[in-house]
């Protein structure tokens, strides 16, 4: 998953701006926040943030978020040689920390929204008055 629309010399550039972008993507919360409780399948992970609401994630799409984060050393991919194959994912030490910590943000801002919603209608209000007097 490139989030930021290249890499390579950005990684150079700015890698910690990368990761916080791998982390904080749409589907990087959902994944983080969900491996927080237990290790998941692919499949039963796909489900877990679906049901949060919303658009589901795709295949691609949760398989690209998946192999960003282990590359990042966030997520853990285990493999097992049985069949059908498993593929347990789970988060690492690293991942924990970063997954708590988004997690934190998470309450945050559910705690906050009346405060974030009574803030855009003040604004929106302002600019309302502002253009009518233009």
């Amino acid at each position: 998953m490139v989030v930021s629309g290249f890499q390579g010399d950005g990684e150079a550039m700015c890698p910690h701006r990368l990761v916080i972008e791998h982390v904080t993507s749409r589907w990087g919360v959902l994944v983080l926040i969900q491996l927080l409780d237990r290790p998941y399948r692919f499949s039963e992970l796909r489900r877990a943030i679906s049901g949060l609401g919303g658009r589901g994630v795709s295949e691609k799409m949760l398989a690209q978020t998946l192999q960003t984060l282990e590359r990042d050393g966030l997520v853990h991919r285990d493999a097992k040689p049985v069949i059908p194959p498993r593929v347990d994912y789970s988060l690492t030490g690293l991942g924990r920390e970063a997954a708590e910590q988004v997690q934190a943000l998470a309450r945050w801002t559910e705690q906050r929204m009346d405060d974030v919603l009574a803030a855009r209608q003040a604004y929106d209000e302002a600019r309302e008055i502002q253009s009518r007097a233009s």
